[in-house]
């Protein structure tokens, strides 16, 4: 503890640690820092969440001197070695923002020195390395906290309204696509060794939101990736999800796309929403009446259509997407809370550790081509 806050230890700041680093120091939350090339960056934490009253930040370890004189120009204070970490008396949390390749044995060290431990996602690049972390976690008592931070998109919480609240009637298919087409970073998330790649990189948020969002066991998963900019990790993939109930979803990540597809589709039987990106612009189209199934037909082509055949103009009303009552991103404050007694965890490693193994799943698919039966 620091004056009677939560003191934050930072191990690995480069990018995300970095921003972790501001966001706690300012007590806000948020984070803005410059890139090496100086070009200035935004990054969000917990979306100006005042955390000022319950951590603070010990300082930090990072093994590159760039970033030991970023911190030090800042006023943070430098530890000489993760063991220093562990050995400061201090410290209450270990938030481990390294490579995924490096989570799993930081993580157990840092519960074994008596550390609670925030971990950058994805915790581990395997289920078994995180079967590992939660045992340590059990043993020892101590709280592990996935950084799950994409349950707090305004976008996502948008359509789980939408879902929640049959807003389209009774939900029969979901989409998420996040493209890009910038190749993967230059960085270790291109690197095997290192856990890159982006089922680990996107797919792991993308598939967090939807198994929070869909309260059902998942019956079968098919799964591709593609080796389209990089050949050692997959640069993006598309994976087809069917739930118990016969509902099906269709996440897909992508580096090689120009032009982008909708962020979000969800349909229902009773009606159709889409979100086209972060900004949230999209719209809703609900069904007010079947009309006469029996539709004229139009011209599709070279032929004719009474399936395809527009709909009347008093059929179908289109409306803005919900007003959500947006909370801030409650990722840090929960933590403390968590450890301090006064709540309950809201990503778990449980949650965390299914993620991991659909994503294998999929990993799974694709080498063999095969549908794969999951739970």
């Amino acid at each position: 503890m620091i004056d009677n806050k939560l003191a934050v230890a930072i191990v690995g700041c480069g990018g995300m640690g970095g921003g972790h680093a501001i966001a706690i120091a300012s007590g806000t939350g948020n984070a803005i820092w410059q890139t090496d090339d100086a070009r200035g960056r935004a990054w969000e934490g917990d979306m100006n969440t005042d955390i000022s009253q319950k951590m603070t930040l010990a300082g930090i370890y990072d093994i590159a001197p760039a970033r030991q004189q970023w911190a030090a120009e800042r006023g943070y204070y430098n530890y000489e070695s993760f063991e220093a970490v562990l050995a400061d008396e201090r410290v209450d949390i270990v938030l481990v923002a390294t490579p995924n390749h490096l989570h799993k044995d930081m993580c157990i060290a840092a519960m074994k020195a008596g550390k609670h431990v925030l971990c950058e996602k994805p915790v581990t690049p395997t289920s078994s390395e995180l079967e590992e972390i939660l045992a340590v976690a059990k043993e020892t008592g101590k709280i592990f906290y996935p950084r799950q931070n994409r349950r707090w998109d305004k976008d996502f919480l948008i359509i789980k309204k939408i879902y929640d609240e049959d807003l389209l009637g009774k939900t029969f298919n979901i989409e998420c696509r996040v493209l890009g087409s910038r190749g993967i970073p230059g960085d270790w998330r291109g690197v095997k060794e290192y856990g890159g790649g982006m089922m680990l990189d996107w797919g792991v948020h993308l598939l967090d939101r939807l198994l929070i969002m869909v309260p059902e066991k998942i019956k079968k998963v098919f799964c591709h990736l593609t080796n389209i900019t990089n050949d050692e990790v997959d640069d993006g993939f598309k994976m087809h999800i069917t739930f118990e109930s016969g509902l099906t979803a269709v996440i897909e990540v992508g580096t090689c796309h120009f032009y982008n597809l909708p962020l979000w589709y969800i349909a229902g039987n009773h009606g159709t929403a889409y979100i086209n990106s972060w900004a949230c612009d999209g719209k809703m189209f609900r069904l007010t009446s079947w009309e006469d199934k029996d539709a004229t037909p139009i011209l599709a082509g070279a032929g004719l259509t009474k399936t395809m055949a527009p709909r009347g103009g008093n059929s179908v009303e289109e409306l803005d997407l919900p007003v959500i009552d947006f909370d801030n991103n409650e990722l840090y404050s929960n933590l403390c809370d968590v450890i301090n007694g006064k709540a309950k965890q809201i990503v778990t490693g449980e949650q965390a550790l299914r993620v991991l193994k659909l994503m294998e799943a999929g990993f799974e698919s694709s080498e063999k081509g095969v549908v794969i039966d999951f739970e």
